[in-house]
């Protein structure tokens, strides 16, 4: 038998032993990402939502909305292998400026000029984006955002959005409830931009 014959059988018995070796990297599947982690709903989700429900959250019907630090908060939604969620459905709901929410459980002081929830539908890509102020605090929290996610007639997440560096944190229950890496998820910067403030927070839910 040739050396040439000999060398062949021998690479072929050794792709039989380490299969992983002849597909290579390609063909590994990809690491499952960490879910966005989640938090309670609170007390203040709206009992009904208004009739302006869309992305601006500082207009509401006719009504202009001048408090705050104008933000834009956009993201992805993607599962937990990193692909898009196409057809989701990203809540959000937060106080105005002086700490009211549309919500009747809060007397009804919420400035009628801030529409306080926004519905985006995310398409093929997952994006989606939210026009809003820097979330202020209030008695017993820290500046927060409610964020929830559903996709038809699941529940996907709840959870709330942190103002990275803001020093109210460090003495709000919930967020000092979470894990490092569970800060770091739901923590982001709010940073000057050309028209306002701009946060992006991915968010990853097990779809």
């Amino acid at each position: 038998m040739t050396a040439h014959l000999l060398n062949r059988r021998t690479a072929s018995a050794a792709l039989v032993g380490f299969p992983m070796t002849w597909t290579g990297l390609a063909a590994q599947p990809m690491p499952a990402r960490r879910p966005t982690p989640a938090q309670t709903e609170g007390p203040f989700y709206p009992v009904s939502l208004p009739q302006d429900a869309d992305f601006d959250l500082l207009r509401n019907g006719a009504l202009n909305y001048t408090r705050g630090r104008p933000a834009w908060v956009e993201g992805s939604v993607t599962d937990l292998q990193g692909r898009p969620v196409a057809g989701a459905q990203v809540e959000i709901w937060q106080c105005d400026e002086t700490g009211h929410y549309h919500h009747p459980g809060d007397g009804g002081r919420a400035d009628p000029a801030f529409q306080g929830f926004g519905r985006v539908t995310v398409g093929a890509d997952g994006q989606y984006r939210f026009r809003t102020i820097r979330p202020a605090p209030y008695s017993g929290r820290t500046p927060h955002i409610h964020v929830k996610v559903r996709l038809a007639s699941r529940e996907l997440l709840t959870t709330q959005l942190y103002v990275a560096g803001d020093p109210h944190n460090e003495r709000d229950g919930l967020w000092r409830r979470l894990a490092d890496h569970e800060r770091a998820a739901v923590t982001v910067p709010f940073q000057p931009a050309g028209d306002g403030l701009r946060a992006t927070f991915p968010i990853v839910v097990a779809a």
